[in-house]
């Protein structure tokens, strides 16, 4: 399995555009300590040729540019490398870009039914889609699937496929984004993924919105090859530099103090251990700072658009 990280940041980015944070500034001056970053995504591949996106950020068409394989393939004039996407909440900066993969062909959406009922609702994109692009609609939480081009073929019966990516999906909160007017929810609105390698028997869990350790990610993560969490926040009071909620209230768990996931990182005997959905500003990006140095003296890596691992 081929794991590429498109997009290492939170919502906006670095520089996110109406921000002058310390990381901001240092990115727009070209700081060769903070290295920009776009809006949370990551894809994977078993073949190299049929890649799945994990969440769909607002900067989905630079990441395609970016990376050539999920574009037409060499030889077409039309076409695309993208067979699906999985996406883990409902939250904007994870769903917004599902507009821009209108003018591709067909493609396969996994999701929960509570966020494919909040994108009926309160962001239509499943409507708008049907008039382009027609998407297959996979329950997430229909058990183990076969990542698969079209979602008629996402199952399998009787036995898994010779080679291939299997899907499990766990849930690690009930969080309401916050243009969704519901006050609560039974299930399925925050999840964290589990793949792996059918040929190879590699493992990713990827959770990039995280609020507590919880024994599902425990216990998902204890055998895994690569692990790629939630590192929004340094701090649990850092986001209250621009709002009223701290990380915890946001549905984020900080990356430092006791209860923090550094702490149970540095102990975990996973090979690759990686923090993504970072907020601009989150100090730990600036490779010349001390929070940067801290996370990797705890072999933990500090995720960069653009980095790749093979499981």
């Amino acid at each position: 399995m081929r794991i590429r990280i498109l997009g290492s940041a939170a919502g906006g980015g670095v520089p996110q555009w109406n921000c002058r944070c310390s990381n901001c500034e240092a990115a727009r001056a070209g700081s060769p300590n903070v290295r920009p970053r776009t809006q949370s995504s990551v894809v994977v591949s078993a073949d190299g040729r049929d890649w799945f996106l994990l969440n769909v950020s607002p900067d989905i068409r630079q990441q395609i540019l970016a990376f050539p394989p999920l574009g037409p393939p060499e030889g077409n004039e039309r076409g695309q490398g993208i067979a699906g996407c999985v996406l883990t909440d409902m939250e904007l900066d994870h769903t917004a870009g599902m507009l821009l993969l209108r003018e591709g062909g067909p493609f396969s959406v996994f999701c929960t039914p509570t966020v494919r009922q909040w994108l009926q609702i309160y962001f239509p994109v499943e409507r708008l889609l049907a008039c382009f692009a027609k998407p297959d609609w996979v329950n997430l939480q229909g058990g183990p699937l076969v990542l698969s081009r079209r979602g008629s073929q996402a199952g399998w019966q009787p036995a898994p496929p010779a080679e291939g990516l299997i899907l499990r999906a766990f849930e690690v909160d009930r969080r309401v984004p916050r243009f969704v007017q519901e006050t609560c929810v039974s299930g399925g609105s925050v999840m964290g993924l589990l793949i792996e390698d059918i040929k190879t028997g590699g493992k990713l869990v990827y959770a990039p919105c995280v609020g507590s350790i919880g024994e599902p990610l425990v216990s998902m993560a204890s055998d895994a090859d690569a692990l790629l969490i939630d590192g929004t926040f340094w701090s649990d009071d850092e986001p209250l530099r621009f709002g009223a909620r701290t990380a915890l209230e946001m549905g984020h768990i900080p990356v430092s103090g006791p209860n923090g996931s550094l702490s149970w990182l540095a102990d975990l005997p996973v090979r690759h251990r990686v923090y993504v959905h970072i907020n601009n500003t989150n100090p730990k990006p600036n490779e010349s700072g001390a929070e940067y140095r801290s996370v990797n003296s705890c072999g933990v890596r500090v995720g960069a658009d653009g980095d790749m691992f093979d499981l």
